[in-house]
C-alpha cells in the first residue's frame, strides 16, 4: 500500500496527499513541463465552486481551476490519438474538462483561459493541456431594449 505524499505549499500549508488523489500530466503543463504530478482540492474558506491543482513536483506552483460551465462556457473538444492514448481514455464519459483562472491584482474579475482546458481522465487520473490554435465559439448579442 502506498504512503500519503506531503508536501509543504507556501500558499496552503501543509498538504497530505493520498495515492488515488494523484493527478499525472505526462507532458507537464505548457511552461511547467517538469511538474508531471498534481492533485486537485477545495482550499478552506473559499467558493467550493473553485479548486486548486497543487502541483506535487514543486510546492510553489498552484492554479486555481473552475468547471468551464461555471462561465457559461460549454466545450466539444475532439482530440488526437495521440491525446487520447496520453489520457488512457477509452470511455468519454470518464473525461473532465477545467479551466485555469486568472485573477489580476487591479480589482479586474476572475478570468477563464477558454484557449487551453484541462482534460482530467478521472479513470485513469491522467491529464493533459489541450492548447487550441484556434477557438472558434460564436457570441449571441442581445440588445437592450
Amino acid at each position: 500500500m502506498e504512503k500519503n505524499m506531503t508536501i509543504e505549499s507556501p500558499r496552503f500549508g501543509t498538504l497530505e496527499v493520498e495515492p488515488s488523489k494523484i493527478i499525472e500530466f505526462p507532458g507537464g503543463l505548457p511552461g511547467f513541463e517538469d511538474c508531471h504530478r498534481f492533485t486537485l482540492f477545495h482550499p478552506e474558506g473559499e467558493d467550493p465552486k473553485y479548486f486548486v491543482l497543487q502541483s506535487l513536483d514543486d510546492p510553489a506552483l498552484a492554479f486555481h481551476v473552475a468547471d468551464p460551465a461555471r462561465f457559461g462556457f460549454n466545450y466539444e473538444i475532439q482530440l488526437s490519438d495521440e491525446e487520447s492514448a496520453v489520457l488512457g481514455l477509452a470511455d468519454p464519459s470518464t473525461a473532465v474538462v477545467a479551466v485555469m483562472l486568472t485573477k489580476e491584482e487591479n480589482g479586474q474579475p476572475l478570468r477563464a483561459n477558454l484557449n487551453a482546458p484541462l482534460i482530467i481522465n478521472l479513470e485513469t487520473r491522467r491529464g493533459i493541456q489541450h492548447v487550441f490554435a484556434r477557438l472558434n465559439y460564436e457570441l449571441t448579442l442581445r440588445s437592450a431594449g
